[in-house]
């Protein structure tokens, strides 16, 4: 599950790769909607069950931070 982390290289494709008032739901390739469709498909599949949840569980964490981002950017 801690492989699961290397979904944030997605962030070396932006331009700044880090800024703090930036929600990483929605801007970056691995975190959009339709890669996030993907693992909650990936559920089903017995094989890719645990990473699936690991990606589910890094992009839930990164929704929370994009709670804190509207309360401290905006």
């Amino acid at each position: 599950m801690l492989a699961t982390m290397l979904v944030d290289a997605d962030h070396l494709l932006a331009r700044p790769i880090y800024d703090p008032c930036r929600c990483s739901i929605g801007f970056h390739p691995l975190h959009s909607p339709v890669a996030i469709a993907v693992y909650c498909l990936l559920l089903f599949f017995p094989r890719t069950r645990l990473i699936a949840i690991g990606l589910l569980l890094h992009m839930a964490t990164d929704g929370i931070d994009c709670l804190f981002i509207l309360k401290h950017c905006l």
